[in-house]
C-alpha cells in the first residue's frame, strides 16, 4: 500500500510513534518560524529554559504584527526581538519587510521539509509542498530548542480538485467552498491533502491562500505537491536548487475524499461572524457596504494586487467606502508599482498601507461604528476588526474590488470587464538584503528590554483536588479573540500577562476578569470547539494566571488544547454532551484532579445542583501529568536543575 503525500512528509521528520491514525507521535522541525506577537512569549520561554543557541536547520523571526507604535512598547517589543534572535541564531526580519507567512513561502519555504511556527496560519506554507504546523509560543520555543512537537496522527482527505476556476473566481473561493462543505470543525485530526488535474492551474501563491485557510476548518494542516509550479515558483525567487518533487503513491490510501470541480465555482462570501457561514455573492448582491479591506497572509500577494488593479483601473471608489490594501510583502510593493499596479489602485483613491497584518487582527484600519466591512482575510470573528459590532464578511479580492466601486457588495462578473490572466513572473526582485543575519558574535549582544516586558508568571502545579465556582459559560466555536481580545489595544501587552488578564472574556463579559479576582478563580464551561482560532497561548496563561484552574467543554481546538497543557489548565469533556445543560454559571462544582487518568471517565460534583456530572479528559497521560505539575515549563524548569 502506497504513502499520501501527508504521510511522507511525516515520516521524513517522524521521530517518536507510528504513523497509525489517533496515535500519539512525534515530529522534528527542520524550520521554525515566530512573529513579534507570539515570539516573545517564546524567546522569553527560551531565556527560562537557559539555551544559548536554537537547534534547527533554519530559524526565522517576524516583524510583521505589532507594527502601530502609538507608545513605546511595541517599539520595545522589536529591539528586544531583534537583539534575542541575534544572540539565539535566529535570523531576522526588518520591521515592515511583509507579512510572515507570505514571505516565508518566497524566501524560506522548501518543499519536503517540516515548519512549526507559532502562529495558527503557519499552515500556509503547505503551499509549496511542507509539512507546517501551527502552534502557541511555549511550543514554539520547544521545537526552536530542537525537541519534538507531539500532535496527534491525524486522518487523511484527500480534496481532489479537477476543471479550472473561470474568470473572476479566484483561488479564495475554492476554500471557502470547502469551508461551506465541512464547518469550523470539520478539520480537526485531519489534514486536508489537494490532489487531481486541478492542481496544475493553480501556482504556488494560490495554493497558499488555500492552505492557510484551512486553519479555519480546524484541520492540524493542508498541504499541495510540490511539482513544475512550484519548480517555477522557487526559481523565481533564485533558489531553484532547493525544489524537490512529492507527490502521493498511487495506490495512497485516504481516510476520506472530497471532489471540488474548480470550473462550477463562483464567487462565494462568509457572512458575519464565522468563516464557514459561506453564500454565493449573488444571494447578498446588494448590501451596502462601508469599508473594503484588501490583504492580509490569505490574499495580498502579487496576482491578487494586479488582480484588484485591473478592476479598479483608476475608476474612482464609491463616495461611501474606505478601501484599503495591505500588501503582502516589500517584494509585491516593489513589483506591483513596476508593473503600474499600485498607480491604478492609488488613483481610485484606495489607501495603501506598509506590508503587515494590520486590519486583518484589529492593528488598524477598523470599520466604522455597526460598518459593513468586506475582507479578503481568513477570519471575521465578532470585533476581532477592532470595532465591537462590525460586521465582517470574507471575500475573494475581485469581490472586494468590485463592492469598492460599486458601494454594495458585487458579483465581480456583472462588471463585464473582460478576464484577468496572470503569468508568474521568470524572475522576482531579490529582496533578501531584508533579513538580519544572526550575529556572528553573540556574547557581544546585550539585550534591551523595555518596561512592558514582564517576565513569564509562575504557575503553580494543580491541587489535588479543584473546587470553584463556574466564573463563565459559554456557547460553541467561542474563540481566542473572545477569551483574549485582538486589536491594536491588546496585542502590545501581550507579553504583560498581568495587565492583559484585566481584559480577559472582555468580548463576553467584561466583568469577568474583576470576578476571578475576586473568587480566588475558579472553572470555565464551554460549548462545541472552545478555543477554535488563533494560537495565542495567552488565552490560556490569562484565565490560568487568573486563578482558573479547569475548563469543561464539549469539544476543543486542537491548538487550544495544546496551550492549555503547556500552561496547566486542565481540559475535560463532556460524556454526555446534554450535561451542559445541566450547570449554570456561579454553580459551585469539585472534581478529583489527582486522580484523572487517560480515557477514564470519572465524577464532577456540582455541589450548588446536587448532582454528578460525567466527564473525561481529552489528553493522553503524559499531557494530563503535564498540566498536574501546572504545564509543561515547569517540568523543563525541574528537568533542568536535577541535570
Amino acid at each position: 500500500m502506497g504513502l499520501t503525500l501527508a504521510e511522507k512528509l511525516i515520516s521524513r521528520s517522524l521521530v517518536e510513534g507510528e504513523m497509525i491514525r489517533g496515535q500519539r507521535i512525534g515530529i522534528r522541525a527542520h524550520q521554525t518560524l515566530s512573529h513579534d506577537v507570539n515570539g516573545v512569549m517564546s524567546y522569553l520561554a527560551l531565556e527560562a529554559m537557559g539555551l544559548d543557541k536554537v537547534k534547527v536547520e533554519v530559524a526565522v523571526h517576524y516583524i510583521d504584527h505589532n507594527m502601530i507604535q502609538a507608545d513605546y512598547k511595541n517599539a520595545d517589543d522589536h529591539r528586544f526581538l531583534q537583539d534575542i534572535t541575534a544572540k539565539l541564531g535566529v535570523i531576522c526580519s526588518r520591521p515592515g519587510s511583509g507579512i510572515c507567512h507570505q514571505l516565508h513561502l518566497e524566501h524560506w519555504g522548501v518543499p519536503g521539509k517540516t515548519l512549526i511556527g507559532a502562529d495558527s496560519h503557519t499552515v500556509a506554507a503547505g503551499g509549496i509542498g511542507m509539512l507546517s504546523v501551527g502552534v502557541g509560543g511555549f511550543d514554539g520555543a520547544m521545537t526552536m530548542a530542537g525537541e519534538p512537537l507531539y500532535l496527534t496522527m491525524p486522518k487523511i482527505v484527500n480534496v481532489r480538485l479537477t476543471g479550472k476556476l473561470p474568470p473572476f473566481v479566484s483561488a479564495k473561493n475554492i476554500i471557502l467552498e470547502l469551508l461551506r462543505r465541512v464547518s469550523v470543525k470539520g478539520g480537526v485530526g485531519k489534514i486536508f491533502e489537494y490532489s487531481g488535474p486541478g492542481v496544475a492551474t493553480l501556482n504556488v501563491a494560490e495554493r497558499s491562500t488555500i492552505t492557510n485557510m484551512g486553519q479555519e476548518t480546524g484541520a492540524t494542516t493542508s498541504v499541495f505537491p510540490s511539482d513544475e509550479n512550484t519548480r517555477k515558483w522557487l526559481r523565481a525567487y533564485h533558489r531553484e536548487e532547493q525544489w524537490l518533487p512529492l507527490a502521493a503513491d498511487p495506490d495512497a490510501v485516504y481516510d476520506d475524499v472530497i471532489e471540488i470541480d474548480l470550473s462550477q465555482l463562483e464567487p462565494l462570501i462568509a457572512l458575519p461572524h464565522q468563516p464557514d457561514k459561506v453564500v454565493a455573492v449573488r444571494e447578498v448582491a446588494g448590501i451596502k457596504v462601508d469599508q473594503v479591506m484588501i490583504g492580509s497572509c490569505t490574499n495580498a500577494s502579487l496576482q491578487d494586487v494586479l488582480a484588484i488593479a485591473h478592476i479598479l483601473d483608476g475608476k474612482p471608489i464609491h463616495r461611501d467606502v474606505d478601501a484599503g490594501l495591505y500588501p503582502a510583502t516589500r517584494t509585491v510593493v516593489r513589483e506591483s508599482i513596476a508593473r503600474g499596479a499600485h498607480d491604478k489602485i492609488l488613483a481610485s483613491g484606495v489607501r495603501i498601507f506598509e506590508p503587515v497584518c494590520g486590519g486583518c487582527n484589529g492593528c488598524g484600519f477598523a470599520p466604522p461604528t455597526n460598518g459593513v466591512s468586506l475582507r479578503t482575510t481568513p477570519r471575521n470573528f465578532v470585533g476581532r476588526s477592532g470595532t465591537a459590532s462590525d460586521k465582517v464578511y470574507l471575500v475573494a479580492p475581485e469581490t472586494a474590488a468590485a463592492s469598492a466601486l460599486t458601494g454594495v457588495i458585487t458579483d465581480p462578473r456583472d462588471l463585464k470587464l473582460p478576464p484577468f490572466t496572470y503569468e508568474l513572473p521568470e524572475r522576482f526582485v531579490d529582496d533578501r538584503d531584508m533579513f538580519q543575519l544572526p550575529a556572528p558574535e553573540p556574547a557581544k549582544i546585550v539585550i534591551r528590554r523595555g518596561p512592558n516586558l514582564r517576565p513569564i508568571p509562575d504557575m503553580p502545579p494543580l491541587p489535588a483536588v479543584i473546587s470553584g465556582e463556574v466564573l463563565v459559560k459559554v456557547g460553541d466555536d467561542i474563540t481566542t479573540d473572545h477569551i483574549c481580545p485582538a486589536g491594536a489595544l491588546y496585542l502590545p501587552i501581550r507579553s504583560n500577562i498581568p495587565e492583559l488578564a484585566k481584559h480577559a472574556f472582555k468580548v463576553v463579559d467584561d466583568t469577568f476578569a474583576a470576578r476571578a479576582q475576586e473568587a480566588g478563580g475558579g472553572l470555565i464551561v464551554g460549548g462545541a470547539n472552545y478555543g477554535q482560532g488563533s494560537s495565542r497561548e495567552q488565552a490560556a496563561m490569562v484565565p490560568r494566571y487568573l486563578g482558573v484552574k479547569a475548563v469543561i467543554a464539549k469539544s476543543f481546538a486542537r491548538l487550544h488544547l495544546a496551550n492549555l497543557v503547556n500552561w496547566g489548565l486542565m481540559p475535560l469533556t463532556f460524556v454526555h454532551p446534554d450535561d451542559y445543560d445541566a450547570i449554570s454559571q456561579g454553580d459551585r462544582l469539585e472534581f478529583a484532579a489527582s486522580e484523572l487518568r487517560e480515557g477514564q471517565i470519572f465524577t464532577v460534583k456540582n455541589l450548588t445542583a446536587g448532582r454528578e456530572i460525567a466527564v473525561t479528559s481529552p489528553l493522553c497521560q503524559q499531557d494530563l501529568i503535564s498540566v498536574q505539575a501546572g504545564g509543561r515549563l515547569n517540568q523543563v524548569k525541574a528537568k533542568r536543575q536535577s541535570t
